[in-house]
């Protein structure tokens, strides 16, 4: 028996001051007994918050250890060349019930020379959105590292963002070093490198039950933020039935969508990487050389990198997020 096949993780719930019940009402996971979950990490190395594998041969173990056992089997030759004993990626769903502090997530530089192993660009694919949901992603105008310190400093700082308002199937690309926050009622997939590195900059003048502010990391943020003024904030992508579609495909990692009706057959031969679906919606029979897997919405798989073959078999209406990395030299 083939120990090494595509396997699913117990889901880890993370309770937010802003979550809400999406994760529960939406994706089916009973994050009990928690009262609101804002995270659920899906996929995760981190040290201290390793994925659990929750079925199969490899049962119990954590991400790591099955990395460390199997490595480029597991990863692709590639991409365990260039990460080792780390698994490069961190999936997650958020459902923001309030707003998110406004932030920034240092590059891969920056972060190396902060002592951390490594920045965090990230990408969201919203999957649910109640009417006029907002998001903010960089900024309105043009703005110098000096006036956003001092709008900040004076509380202005929420009048210099960029309000974007989204809806399901939206799809954003958010580079290390933007500026963002997620708003109320948006529930969504976010892929990111393996980094939680968060430098919060404003947090809406909140106060917990205690009476306290979050902690805020504006001297740490002012260095590791771009003032470049994008106009590019939505990827621009058009969905087509039974075709995987491309997203995202930038260094840190390729993003797909994929909705079908129809049986479909996945060829990783040309790929030196994991893969990992993320269902958004509907269900699917997943059938691959040993076996064969019951997919349906919130839930994720991670497909080992000798895993060439996949046959999908969905019920009307299925949608999965494919997603990979293709080293770029």
């Amino acid at each position: 028996m083939n120990l090494l096949s595509p396997m699913k993780f117990h889901p880890i719930f993370v309770e937010k001051l802003w979550g809400g019940t999406k994760i529960k009402d939406i994706l089916h996971h009973d994050f009990s007994p928690l009262e609101r979950c804002g995270e659920l990490w899906a996929i995760s190395g981190v040290e201290g918050k390793e994925s659990v594998v929750s079925e199969g041969p490899l049962e119990g173990n954590n991400l790591n250890e099955v990395l460390e056992i199997f490595m480029g089997e597991l990863v692709g030759e590639s991409v365990f060349e260039k990460f080792e004993n780390e698994f490069p990626l961190l999936i997650k769903f958020l459902d923001a019930n309030d707003w998110l502090s406004i932030q920034v997530h240092p590059d891969d530089e920056l972060a190396r020379i902060r002592g951390l192993q490594r920045g965090k660009t990230e990408m969201w694919y919203i999957i649910q959105a109640d009417k006029g949901a907002k998001l903010i992603d960089g900024f309105s105008k043009a703005v110098s590292k000096e006036q956003f310190k001092k709008s900040v400093e004076e509380n202005k700082v929420a009048e210099l963002m960029n309000y974007v308002e989204v809806e399901a199937g939206d799809c954003l690309y958010i580079p290390a070093g933007r500026v963002h926050s997620l708003g109320p009622g948006i529930l969504l997939a976010e892929i990111q490198q393996s980094s939680d590195t968060t430098y919060r900059i404003y947090d809406w003048n909140r106060k917990d039950k205690d009476g306290k502010g979050r902690k805020l990391h504006l001297e740490e943020a002012l260095d590791a933020i771009d003032y470049t003024l994008k106009d590019d904030y939505k990827v621009d992508y058009h969905r087509i039935n039974n075709q995987t579609i491309t997203m995202v495909d930038e260094t840190y990692f390729t993003t797909n969508i994929l909705s079908f009706n129809a049986a479909i057959e996945k060829d990783y031969e040309e790929l030196d990487s994991f893969v990992i679906y993320m269902v958004t919606e509907g269900s699917f029979q997943m059938k691959y050389d040993n076996g064969s897997m019951d997919m349906a919405t919130g839930d994720v798989v991670l497909i080992p990198a000798i895993t060439k073959k996949i046959e999908l078999y969905p019920t009307p209406g299925a949608t999965l997020l494919e997603i990979y990395i293709k080293m770029k030299y």
